[in-house]
């Protein structure tokens, strides 16, 4: 059965994105397991690509924040080339964001609020993990994590000062929806002194 996929026109989008994204994230997390889910393209001094998905733990007008290790790949390319892509998909309801802007970490007072809302395991886990590193095995690694609980028994364990929140301020928004025949619905928001500019693009 063919998706009966909802037009996206002009008149109906929101000239504000943020609450456009706010719409329909929220008609996402009706149909969608993790709306949040968002993939993350960044690329070094040498403008190579990487891209990798990641979760969102938070958005407001300021942007849209993850977490990572700085010293992961994301961490290292995030800082030399702080600039991002971001792609949200939400399939069943046959539609993206695309979201483009400067990275800046965001406070330590941040990052440690959001860090103690973690389980344990995913705490220690931040401590065990030298992302992005070699590692030998999977038992190494186990190990790792082992000695790292070890050292804090009894203690509760606290962000590492190489792990924190990065937020994406957003410079430009595309939101696509699916249309028959491949001519889908796409609206570019950039900034403009009243506010944002809305752009249909070709699909």
């Amino acid at each position: 059965m063919t998706p009966q996929w909802k037009a996206l026109l002009e008149e109906d989008a929101d000239s504000d994105p943020f609450v456009q994204f706010g719409r329909w994230f929220r008609e996402a997390a009706a149909v969608v397991p993790s709306p949040e889910a968002m993939a993350v393209a960044s690329a070094d001094l040498q403008a190579r690509p990487s891209v990798r998905m990641v979760l969102m733990k938070a958005w407001d007008e300021g942007g849209f924040v993850f977490h990572t290790n700085f010293d992961s790949r994301k961490g290292h390319e995030l800082t030399e080339n702080p600039h991002a892509s971001l792609l949200f998909y939400w399939e069943p309801l046959g539609r993206q964001v695309r979201i483009e802007g400067p990275v800046n970490r965001i406070s330590d007072k941040e990052s440690d609020a959001y860090f103690l809302t973690r389980p344990a395991g995913g705490r220690v886990g931040a401590h065990a993990s030298h992302q992005s590193q070699i590692i030998d095995s999977r038992e190494a690694l186990d190990l790792q994590m082992q000695r790292i609980e070890s050292q804090f028994v009894g203690h509760q364990v606290t962000r590492p000062p190489w792990w924190g929140g990065l937020r994406v301020q957003p410079q430009v928004f595309e939101f696509w929806q699916n249309r028959e025949d491949r001519l889908h619905d796409r609206l570019r928001y950039t900034p403009d002194p009243a506010g944002w500019k809305v752009e249909r693009l070709q699909p």
